[in-house]
């Protein structure tokens, strides 16, 4: 390490190497995933037309599934009970629905393709952050 990173680590470390920032580092991973189960189960009919959009059958049982996991696997990794294994579980699903939800290259040239494009990749840096979530726990398990 290069002199002025070290310098620079030592100023950070107190902030960023605090408990209380990883605890917000996991709540900002697991957001999307907290609000979006919460929004399915508090209107369940529009959960159940999202499976139904994207073809999934039978929508209703999708439905609970998909509600579960991004409940379950979110409280998994913020309270680190088998923290690992939340975070491969959202990963996974993650990287599931981002090949089914935003085939961009499916789409014509145009505005809908550019964001459908950049949604993709932006889900593809989740599913990093879920992996490297995974890896930080399963390492300090070790």
């Amino acid at each position: 390490m290069h002199a002025l990173e070290i310098r620079l680590a030592s100023l950070a470390r107190p902030l960023f190497g605090a408990p209380w920032m990883r605890f917000i580092a996991y709540l900002g991973l697991c957001a999307a995933y907290l609000q979006g189960g919460l929004n399915k189960l508090t209107d369940f009919p529009s959960a159940i037309g999202e499976m139904t959009h994207f073809g999934l059958s039978p929508a209703p049982v999708f439905a609970v599934i998909v509600i579960a996991l991004e409940l379950a696997a979110s409280l998994m990794i913020l309270t680190g009970f088998f923290r690992w294994l939340g975070a491969l579980a959202l990963g996974s699903f993650t990287l599931m629905a981002t090949f089914l939800a935003l085939r961009f290259w499916e789409l014509p040239q145009g505005m809908e393709r550019f964001m459908a494009a950049n949604s993709f990749f932006e889900h593809l840096g989740l599913v990093g952050g879920f992996l490297l979530a995974a890896w930080l726990d399963l390492r300090e398990k070790a």
